[in-house]
């Protein structure tokens, strides 16, 4: 008779993609191994195996539940406007700093068939972006809005990128500041 599931499965889960997540972020996906991880997690390498079948597996996993949170906080803003969006995303993107770089730099080692949903994840935040961005000006079309949009998320991603904690603006002074910027920026247009 096979096994059930354990009473924890989904927190141990959780704990391996969050450990596993600072493993690869801070070793550079394509040279990390599942051992590696596996340490990083105290855990053994078996314990790893019997989660996921693979690097992967464990890459989309973490992938797959960081891109569907801010796809949740995302859509839960949605129709509050730019400003609740922009604070939704920056607050999403909090504790999130290792999954964040995996996006930016793993998920194209990924195979195609497995990128694919995690894609459509990104081009969802994407769309709401850019309904958020027409709302504050209905003239932006096409190649001006798809630009007005991905320099909103280049703007957001200055607090990922360079930002230090516990220096300069904190995470809502910063969504505040954004959001200035941006309505100044799509005012201007």
């Amino acid at each position: 008779m096979p096994r059930g599931i354990a009473k924890d499965h989904d927190e141990k889960r959780a704990a391996l993609r969050q450990g596993a997540a600072r493993y690869f972020a801070k070793n550079g996906y394509d040279r990390a191994s599942m051992t590696g991880a596996a340490r990083e997690c105290g855990v053994s390498k078996a314990l790893i195996y019997h989660y996921y079948d693979s690097k992967e597996d464990l890459l989309f996993d973490i992938l797959q539940a960081h891109l569907s949170g801010l796809s949740d906080s995302v859509e839960a803003a949605r129709d509050n406007g730019l400003s609740s969006l922009i604070h939704a995303i920056l607050a999403a993107y909090s504790d999130a700093d290792a999954e964040h770089k995996l996006q930016l730099d793993a998920l194209a080692t990924l195979p195609p068939e497995m990128q694919k949903p995690l894609i459509d994840l990104q081009r969802q935040l994407v769309t709401i972006m850019s309904d958020a961005i027409v709302a504050e000006n209905p003239a932006l079309a096409g190649d001006r809005l798809r630009a007005a949009t991905m320099t909103v998320f280049g703007i957001l991603n200055w607090f990922y990128m360079w930002n230090r904690p516990g220096k300069g603006l904190t995470r809502t002074e910063y969504a505040d500041l954004a959001t200035d910027f941006v309505r100044g920026g799509l005012a201007a247009l």
